[in-house]
């Protein structure tokens, strides 16, 4: 029997190897061939699902298929993370991505998945600050004058958030340990109650989104000190950042988008691509703002630093407040 020439079997080899990228190159080429699900781990009409629904649809338009969400409310997100973890990492189940992600991984110690180890990071999508803001009957103006009379009157300062672990409640706990502020923690099932007991003066003070706060303040029912960010919120550009104060303090809302850790880098940058590109649509980039902006924009690599950073900062609160979950 003949052998073949070398170079010949080197050809062969060659094309042997260079199969696969091709395919993959072709199978990239053509995501996504079929309906693609972004599962949402929180009740339909709050924050993390109106950033889904408006970027599912701007994907459904720009590449010719239904990006379906699918709400999977139930343990603080946890439940909607594994389900994803789970999928199959072939770009048709994705995960809308909140602060819960970052707050969760020291908050549940049995978690049946790790979100830095299972997950990754596809693209932000937006970032919100929370408003320092108390009832009217209270005698501040400023976060210094809130700062003093907390500490003079410990009893009397109670704060409601949306429940245990969230990203409100973690503001105020915030602020208790960097500014050594006396504060009781109420938590709520939801931001909306606890909103209407800081506006009839049941409890004192909340850190809310800007997009659920907004309208009440510039309603004259709540009085806004200050928001959590680094910088002035272009939403309410009067109020200072609580780190005008409290230096280093900050504590915002994030949204983005992951996608089960086995997913190829190709279909992951594809969507990264598309949504930034998002970002530059004067309507996708007025309805951003319009829920308390600015766009999230970056790289897959960005966007995981940030959960990265962010699960570190949390972990660190959850710690030396001993928070546990309900």
């Amino acid at each position: 029997m003949k052998r073949p020439h070398r170079r010949h079997f080197l050809h062969i080899a060659a094309g042997a190897v260079a199969l696969p990228a091709m395919s993959s190159f072709a199978w990239t080429q053509t995501y996504p061939s079929r309906p693609v699900r972004i599962i949402v781990g929180l009740a339909a009409g709050g924050g993390t699902d109106i950033v889904a629904r408006l970027i599912g649809q701007w994907l459904s338009e720009r590449l010719g298929q239904s990006f379906v969400i699918e709400n999977r409310p139930g343990a603080a997100g946890n439940v909607a993370t594994e389900a994803v973890v789970n999928a199959p990492a072939d770009g048709y189940t994705l995960l809308a991505v909140s602060p819960g992600a970052a707050i969760n991984a020291t908050l549940y110690d049995k978690l049946s998945f790790d979100f830095l180890r299972d997950m990754a990071p596809v693209a932000g999508l937006l970032r919100v600050a929370n408003v320092m803001a108390v009832t009217n009957t209270l005698p501040v103006r400023t976060v210094p004058e809130f700062i003093a009379y907390a500490r003079a009157n410990p009893s009397r300062i109670s704060y409601g958030s949306a429940g245990t672990g969230s990203s409100n409640h973690l503001s105020g706990e915030l602020l208790k340990i960097m500014a050594g502020v006396p504060m009781v923690h109420v938590p709520y099932r939801g931001a909306a109650p606890a909103l209407t007991d800081v506006i009839s003066g049941q409890v004192q003070l909340i850190f809310s989104s800007v997009t659920s706060t907004v309208e009440y303040i510039k309603a004259d029912k709540l009085r806004a000190l200050a928001v959590t960010s680094l910088t002035r919120s272009e939403v309410l550009p009067e109020l200072p950042p609580i780190a005008d104060f409290v230096p280093g303090y900050e504590a915002i809302n994030w949204w983005g988008i992951a996608a089960p850790k086995a997913t190829a880098q190709d279909v992951i940058d594809k969507l990264n691509r598309e949504i930034n590109t998002a970002f530059a649509d004067p309507r996708i980039r007025a309805r951003l703002f319009d829920l308390g902006g600015p766009p999230l924009a970056g790289s897959p690599a960005e966007f995981g630093k940030l959960i990265a950073d962010e699960t570190e900062k949390w972990a660190k609160v959850i710690r030396a407040a001993n928070i546990k979950p309900d």
